[in-house]
């Protein structure tokens, strides 16, 4: 499910307070989610109305950072850590998006927004890294084609970076309800 249904497809979401929280609450109460044993809340970086609003009003087991490993982005990160930890939702760790490319061709490795820079933010703020995601040409392509890759290349090494991710994710949850 996705905000992106609620709206025009050209259209800019430009909600705040009350129409965040409706929307939310729309997404989360009158979707058949089936049974889950987890919900994964993506939303935008910062710390506006909707982190804000969802932290206050939705029990969550734990936020999860993701950031690229720039210093402009880091500063994002760093306040949406502090943000939850405020309102008393534990920061499970972070996440360094693209934070390598690989040439196809020649296999040279470049960190074309810094090097570590998710481990430098985890390290001040005393949390780990839950991995690494590279930026990989096959990522957008299944994720433009709504095909994931972890579910249409799941022996690809960067499905197996969303996997380790999300295992390590759910080492620092409380097991789900039954």
């Amino acid at each position: 499910m996705s905000m992106g249904f609620l709206v025009e497809e050209t259209a800019p979401v430009v909600w705040r307070g009350l129409m965040v929280m409706s929307a939310i609450e729309k997404l989360l109460r009158q979707v058949d989610w089936g049974h889950l044993d987890y919900l994964v809340v993506d939303m935008p970086p910062g710390t506006g109305d909707v982190q804000l609003s969802v932290s206050q009003n939705i029990p969550i087991s734990g936020a999860v950072i993701v950031s690229t490993p720039q210093d402009i982005a880091l500063m994002d990160a760093h306040k949406g850590a502090e943000m939850f930890r405020k309102v008393h939702v534990p920061v499970l760790g972070l996440v360094q998006n693209m934070s390598v490319f690989q040439c196809p061709k020649c296999k040279h490795k470049t960190h074309i927004f810094g090097a570590d820079g998710a481990r430098r933010l985890a390290r001040t703020l005393d949390l780990d890294v839950l991995g690494d995601i590279p930026l990989h040409l096959n990522i957008r392509e299944t994720s433009d084609t709504g095909q994931p890759i972890v579910f249409s290349q799941p022996e690809s090494d960067e499905a197996k970076a969303y996997l380790r991710i999300a295992a390590e994710v759910v080492k620092r949850l409380p097991p789900p309800l039954k």
